[in-house]
């Protein structure tokens, strides 16, 4: 509900934007006795709720100016341009949010690794099976606590856990590329 916009005058709305974004990068929030009468309070949520969301969705989705402008078309030009100004101004500091706000999703770090293999050489069927086993020791820091994770694995399952990890470091790899090109 962008339009809601227009009921702001256009020389406090950059006050007003830098607010949001600020509350979208985990600082305060705007308050709406600082804006008087102006909204109701279901209009001043959907106003914060959909000025976020776009700062949000501008710089995750590295959209183009023209469509942010676009978007907010119903609100006039300089409305549309004052927001501008603070995407631009702000886009790192709103990305780097968004980077802490993902990883903040999994409370779960690996703070440290062992390794071991051994060889399993004998069976029930086979007298010579001769087959490693890796023992993978892990310590994972979960809600600030240390706690020790033990793996046991064949050379299938280890070459399944290599491939997901290089995969996984891939795809940091290339965020933190797209992060330094925004």
């Amino acid at each position: 509900m962008v339009h809601l916009l227009a009921k702001l005058l256009p020389e406090e709305c950059p006050k007003l934007l830098h607010r949001v974004v600020d509350s979208v990068c985990g600082r305060e929030s705007p308050r709406m006795a600082d804006y008087g009468d102006m909204w109701t309070l279901v209009e001043w949520m959907e106003v914060l709720d959909s000025l976020s969301s776009l700062f949000r969705l501008a710089v995750g989705k590295n959209t183009p100016d023209e469509e942010v402008l676009a978007s907010l078309a119903d609100v006039g030009r300089g409305y549309g341009e004052a927001v501008l100004t603070v995407l631009r101004a702000r886009r790192e500091e709103i990305c780097q949010a968004l980077v802490e706000r993902t990883n903040n999703v999994s409370s779960s770090t690996l703070q440290d690794f062992d390794w071991h293999i051994k060889l399993a050489l004998a069976s029930d069927k086979i007298s010579s099976l001769q087959t490693p086993l890796l023992n993978l020791s892990l310590d994972v820091k979960e809600n600030g606590a240390l706690k020790p994770v033990s793996v046991e694995m064949n050379r299938e399952e280890l070459q399944t856990l290599i491939s997901s990890m290089e995969a996984a470091n891939k795809v940091i790899l290339q965020g933190h590329v797209h992060a330094h090109i925004l």
